[in-house]
């Protein structure tokens, strides 16, 4: 029960204030460079010409969302054009961390009630686009499903160098596989003392299924209880999936 308010308190933080982003406000902390030595890792992992990595967990409240928002920033912050794109159709965080309009987004662009220039916005990180959730529809599963989802993979792929997708937590919802399935790879976000050991093997197992390819898992909140600042949210490991 301890754990479960602790974490329901930092999903809530989140939700109603946004991601907050630590590469920008805290350079040079530990937490920061955490993210860079993830970012490095993921950067020799890709080959080909598919940019897109989605970001997901097990389960709802694990830190995905924090974790997306820093790791775009940390791309932009090497002059690389980055986007990041809000695909948690049900519980949307990325135009509060930015502070931007959420009136248009991915949800009108798949509806195709907006066309692709209408939903990219600048943020205050030199090279970061974001693309918001938009409006939450009734069918987010189906529109994530649509042709309309990996066609404007493939149209972004020629303006960006780096495409993040935070993605609705796999056992959650069928749109974590519907939406890994489309990207070059995944990287699973498991929170220390929280995740359980069942649930993140179930996420793996789907993940397979739809033939999405790990990247790799980065363990955050370590140590909570004796770091400073963001109650230890981030510090961990990252590592290519052994199959």
């Amino acid at each position: 029960m301890g754990l479960f308010k602790k974490n329901k308190k930092l999903d809530d933080q989140t939700m109603k204030n946004g991601a907050p982003l630590i590469v920008e406000s805290e350079p040079t902390s530990p937490v920061a460079e955490q993210f860079r030595t993830v970012r490095t890792n993921i950067k020799f992992s890709i080959i080909g010409n598919n940019k897109a990595i989605s970001i997901t967990s097990a389960n709802p409240s694990e830190g995905k969302s924090v974790f997306s928002s820093n790791l775009a920033a940390t791309f932009a912050q090497q002059d690389e054009k980055t986007l990041l794109i809000d695909a948690d159709l049900r519980r949307p965080t990325v135009h509060r961390t930015f502070m931007i309009s959420n009136q248009k987004g991915l949800s009108n662009l798949l509806s195709e009630s907006a066309n692709l220039d209408d939903v990219i916005e600048k943020t205050e990180v030199d090279n970061l686009d974001v693309i918001t959730s938009g409006p939450i529809p009734p069918n987010p599963a189906e529109l994530i499903g649509s042709n309309n989802f990996a066609n404007m993979l493939k149209d972004l792929n020629d303006k960006y160098d780096h495409i993040l997708i935070d993605t609705p937590p796999v056992n959650a919802t069928t749109d974590a596989a519907l939406i890994s399935s489309e990207c070059y790879g995944v990287v699973l976000v498991v929170p220390q003392g929280i995740a359980n050991k069942g649930a993140v093997k179930n996420a793996v197992e789907q993940l397979h299924r739809v033939d999405a390819k790990i990247l790799g898992s980065v363990m955050n909140r370590v140590n909570a209880k004796k770091s400073e600042g963001y109650g230890g949210y981030y510090g961990g490991y990252y590592g290519t999936e052994e199959k």
